[in-house]
């Protein structure tokens, strides 16, 4: 069970692993302690906000390094080994994605059997 630190009007300020002066312990299920837990710091967003980033730039380096690749600008074995397996890797792992982004985000009328001669399907 954590230890908490409360302010001044009650407010959990602080989770600790073990107890100090002023600490005191609270069940894991205890609501403020969620509350507490469940806040984003400033520098928690900022982190959030870095790595989302991050997360789009790499896919734009991904596609730049395909256009160059497509246009002859430079060639996949210009590449170190290391890159080309991480490369292919990647490129793998959207291809999985978009396959199953497709097959399960498919309009429902693809899963329907064509109609039967009378133009009426099996339902």
């Amino acid at each position: 069970m954590p230890y908490v630190m409360r302010n001044a009007q009650g407010h959990i300020i602080a989770v600790l692993s073990e107890e100090v002066e002023g600490s005191e312990l609270v069940g894991s299920n205890d609501p403020g302690l969620g509350k507490f837990l469940s806040q984003d710091s400033p520098e928690q967003r900022a982190q959030r906000e870095l790595m989302e980033s991050d997360l789009g730039l790499i896919r734009v380096i991904e596609d730049l390094i395909n256009v160059l690749i497509e246009r002859g600008a430079i060639m996949f074995t210009d590449f170190p080994e290391p890159v080309q397996k991480k490369l292919l890797a990647r490129s793998g792992l959207r291809k999985e994605f978009s396959y199953v982004d497709d097959l399960f985000n498919a309009d429902e009328d693809s899963f329907l059997p064509p109609p039967d001669e009378d133009g009426e399907g099996f339902l």
